[in-house]
């Protein structure tokens, strides 16, 4: 899922980011969501997120956590 809308994030979900120093190589961090800090309801190029780890970055994929 498509990490540009805020209605599609909730804290605790598994994200993937792209962190500021990273943005260049699109190398991506996986993480746990603990704050959302982007405030408008979606943004082109993602939602700014924090990680639980403290990492801030823009969401580039949500991973759906698969129900048994």
């Amino acid at each position: 899922m498509e990490g540009t809308k805020r209605k599609n994030i909730k804290t605790g979900q598994l994200v993937l980011i792209v962190l500021k120093k990273h943005q260049q190589s699109g190398e991506l961090t996986e993480g746990f969501v603990k704050r959302i800090l982007t405030k408008s309801p979606n943004h082109p190029h993602g939602i700014k997120v924090q990680l639980a780890t403290g990492e801030v970055g823009r969401v580039k994929e949500i991973i759906e956590e698969e129900e048994d």
